[in-house]
């Protein structure tokens, strides 16, 4: 279903004859929706008989039986070095401070930050790595916590983007374009699948603090926004500093009853403008009130700790009592999944390291590694993980050579969008899974190759979504998630 076709949905008798000669076409393609029984659009495939449709979600949609309900997204914002994490290359030992080869480089572009360089000198990552878990991965010392979970990962080592600068290549991975206005990710699954969730928003985002480089990329709300789709369908943050939703609270002098009078008096005054423009915005708008008034409850129940058990609390690590850290996060991001909120992202920033990567990587891994530990377990251990698709990467990858001066324990990497490791787990996710080989200097991708349309598609797949069937008209194109790319679903890492 088109945006047109939604809106035309929307529009009630009295504006149709209302608005003049124009009206007949709109009639006759309303009347045409109404007598297939809002038949299935061009995108969509036709839904089974008797099979319950959420709320809000299009006719058709699931395409076919999904193995995960919901989905939590742990971004790493700034880009975390594959070499010193995930891509073992012990043969660079021998080669430090020895010259990137030209045969390896082979031409390609790189940033205007080490592009004036005389020197592109190489720098293994001073960390030391072990086999971990039945598949025997190579983990890094610096993630002792998910090296015991290594078994529950499909881990790809050969994922690659086509941005070089970290606005355009986040955007990309959250939108599939490089350039702002697209919608989101979350935003699509909650177009095609509907709203799982009364009482919260059914898109979720969170920003903890971090640890690492203090200058870190600004994230912009545009990231988790709905473009050209329903503004309804944005994601919503919850701030990790102070309320985690603003105007949260009521003003003094306004109790529950009054704020309802209110809510409920500008709902018939936004309907009496309905039936005069028939945008539909103005429903969304009011949808937008009713859910900012439950918040009012639930989110204040959602965000108190103080029911879960010691021995959880305990899993996810001291941070977890600190509001805003990585490890509260990790928790909210549990509680949220057992609110049935369907899409669930967390922006840890801070990655971007230049220089001093040796000290500041440290930090991050601290940040994050306990809690990605415990959150895996802990929905393992209610029985959800089956069903909860956990997805971690970041923008791009980080550089074989050293960026500014290098030493054997200090070292900077620049970015490096031609190869980089992302890693799934949980609903519909094979386990023990590695898929992707890069060369020696973890430059070039020599085995299985892999887009971020391709991880954007899998993830639709496992929530039920068939890509090529879920589009919106759009400045006269089928407008998709993975806009015009051809793309392929990562059968290798499902079960």
């Amino acid at each position: 279903m088109d945006l047109r076709t939604e809106a035309l949905l929307q529009l009630t008798r009295r504006q149709l004859l209302g608005s003049g000669v124009k009206a007949a076409g709109a009639v006759a393609a309303l009347s045409t929706l109404m007598s297939k029984g809002y038949a299935e659009s061009e995108t969509q495939a036709k839904a089974p008989d008797k099979k319950p449709v959420r709320s809000g979600g299009l006719p058709g949609l699931p395409h076919h039986a999904p193995k995960a309900k919901r989905l939590i997204y742990l971004f790493m914002g700034g880009a975390p070095s594959q070499l010193d994490l995930f891509d073992y290359k012990p043969k660079l030992k021998e080669l430090f401070n020895k010259d990137l080869p030209d045969s390896v480089r082979r031409g390609q572009r790189i940033t205007t930050m080490t592009s004036g360089q005389k020197r592109f000198p190489l720098a293994p990552s001073m960390f030391n790595f072990s086999q971990q878990g039945k598949s025997g991965a190579w983990i890094s010392e610096l993630l002792p916590y998910t090296s015991k979970i290594v078994d529950d990962l499909s881990i790809v080592r050969s994922v690659y983007t086509n941005a070089i600068n970290h606005d355009p290549a986040i955007t990309f991975i959250q939108t599939g374009r490089e350039l702002p206005g697209w919608p989101s990710l979350g935003s699509w699954l909650a177009y095609g699948l509907g709203v799982s969730s009364e009482n919260l928003p059914n898109y979720v985002v969170m920003t903890p603090t971090w640890t690492g480089r203090r200058s870190a990329q600004a994230l912009f709300s545009r990231l988790w926004g709905s473009g050209f789709l329903p503004s309804r369908l944005q994601g919503v943050a919850l701030r990790s500093v102070g309320d985690p939703v603003l105007y949260l609270k009521d003003p003094p002098g306004v109790d529950k009853a009054m704020r309802r009078k209110m809510i409920d008096g500008l709902s018939l005054l936004n309907k009496k403008r309905f039936e005069v423009t028939g945008d539909p915005e103005i429903n969304a708008r009011m949808a937008q009130y009713e859910m900012a008034f439950k918040m009012q409850t639930t989110v204040p129940e959602l965000t108190d700790l103080k029911s879960e058990p010691k021995r959880i609390l305990e899993m996810y690590g001291p941070d977890v009592h600190k509001p805003g850290t990585f490890a509260a996060s990790c928790l909210l991001a549990r509680r949220l999944a057992e609110r049935d909120v369907q899409c669930i992202q967390l922006f840890h920033r801070g990655w971007d390291q230049h220089g001093s990567l040796p000290k500041d990587i440290r930090n991050q891994c601290r940040d994050i590694d306990q809690p990605i530990w415990a959150l895996i377990e802990d929905l393992k251990q209610r029985g959800m993980l089956d069903e909860t698709l956990v997805v971690w990467g970041g923008e791009f990858g980080r550089t074989v050579y050293c960026q500014g001066k290098l030493t054997r324990t200090d070292y900077g990497r620049d970015h490096h969008p031609r190869c980089f490791t992302m890693w799934m787990a949980g609903g519909g996710i094979k386990g023990g899974v590695q898929l992707g080989r890069t060369d020696d200097f973890s430059y070039n991708i020599v085995e299985d190759p892999v887009k971020i349309a391709d991880i954007n598609a899998t993830i639709m797949h496992l929530l039920g979504i068939d890509n090529q069937k879920l589009s919106v008209k759009f400045q006269g194109l089928d407008a998709r998630m993975t806009g015009v790319e051809e793309y392929r679903l990562l059968n290798e890492l499902l079960a």
